[in-house]
């Protein structure tokens, strides 16, 4: 882009009060241990990633947006008027789970409300072109959510309720939601399963979470048949493997599609040192993917790019992930170094930073002869 780049900043202290409470074996009791153990959703990862952030003058070069309470007919987008009972009576009381695994505390559904809105509120300031591009640091994360339930630490599926947003009151046309959560993006897949005006990309670890869903060959039915990319990758796939899927697949896909607004689910959970899933991306591998989806919003919709906040649970590590992915879309200010990676020089000399795996490569071949049925691909990985 010719003039400098506007870039929003969704955050609100709230965020921080949303209460998962402890682990829970097979999400029924606590551990028997002496010592509590936190849930691994903690108020810490978004919290450490707002403090670097602003410790390395990256906040301050963003646009503060402030994020609107979701309303009733907003979250009805997709999820149904008995799920938003539950969860409203859940918060009134003591809390608890909102469906398989998505926790709240008291006052719960606010936060929730809070975080979809966040969501919502960067789409808007995007569509208006208020800012370039947006990154809503929000919590709860949304993109395990069904339209009856909650699951995987996810209440409201806030990408799913932006993208509709972005279609109903700005009038995008496509939109593109693309997912690099480590963890497969089920409610966004169930929500766009046979919608041709949403195209959904999902980079996950093969079958990790939830079971069964990502497989390559779910592409959606009907209408919105090949509107599903699924791309499944084996643990370890890292930055090497990555880079080779986004060059062949995700970068020519878009493009074709040629959305109007661009959302990313961005989980930090794919990291090196993450607990729940063994894929080794570094920094590195995360300013990589944010620099491709910038490139290829510049290409298709003027910019238009909005980064919302899903997983990542290594505390000491993940923060600096989502804050490197905010300093890429922000850019280096004049004389500042790239926020430095605490694996240190090991991070880019790790196997998996600088080859393919076999492994990785079959899963890309797959994936490659599954989506040349509806897009024109290249016919190796390379």
């Amino acid at each position: 882009m010719d003039r400098e780049r506007r870039v929003g900043l969704v955050f609100d202290d709230r965020y921080l009060t949303h209460n998962t409470g402890l682990d829970l074996i097979d999400r029924a009791a606590p551990y028997p241990f002496a010592e509590p153990i936190a849930h691994p959703s903690s108020p810490i990862l978004v919290g450490r990633a707002k403090h670097l952030m602003d410790f390395h003058g990256v906040a301050e070069r963003m646009t503060r947006i402030p994020p609107i309470v979701a309303s009733n007919e907003q979250l009805s987008l997709y999820h149904t008027p008995e799920y938003l009972a539950r969860v409203a009576d859940l918060s009134a009381t003591t809390g608890g789970d909102t469906g398989e695994g998505a926790p709240i505390g008291q006052g719960g559904d606010r936060v929730a409300r809070l975080a979809a809105g966040g969501t919502i509120a960067a789409v808007d300031a995007v569509m208006t072109g208020d800012v370039d591009a947006a990154y809503a640091l929000v919590r709860p994360p949304g993109h395990h959510a069904m339209a009856s339930q909650g699951m995987g630490f996810c209440i409201y599926s806030n990408a799913v309720i932006a993208a509709r947003v972005a279609q109903r009151v700005h009038g995008a046309e496509r939109v593109l939601i693309l997912d690099w959560d480590v963890h497969h993006g089920n409610g966004t897949q169930a929500a766009f399963w046979s919608d041709p005006t949403v195209l959904f990309i999902s980079l996950h670890q093969d079958d990790l979470y939830p079971v069964g869903w990502g497989a390559v060959d779910q592409v959606g039915i009907a209408e919105g048949e090949g509107f599903t990319v699924n791309i499944p990758l084996p643990a370890g796939t890292g930055n090497a493997g990555y880079r080779v899927v986004y060059e062949k697949l995700v970068d020519p896909i878009a493009r074709q599609f040629d959305p109007d607004l661009i959302i990313v689910s961005a989980g930090q959970d794919g990291s090196v040192f993450d607990p729940l899933a063994r894929m080794s991306l570094t920094l590195a591998g995360f300013r990589a993917m944010t620099v491709a989806m910038m490139t290829i919003a510049d290409a298709c919709c003027a910019g238009r790019l909005v980064v919302t906040q899903e997983g990542g649970y290594a505390p000491q590590y993940a923060p600096y992930c989502s804050a490197a992915v905010a300093e890429t879309l922000v850019g280096l200010g004049p004389g500042a170094a790239p926020i430095g990676d605490p694996y240190g020089e090991r991070a880019e000399t790790q196997p998996a930073s600088v080859e393919v795996g076999l492994d990785a490569a079959h899963a890309i071949d797959r994936a490659l002869a599954v989506q040349r049925r509806y897009w024109r691909l290249e016919a190796t990985p390379g």
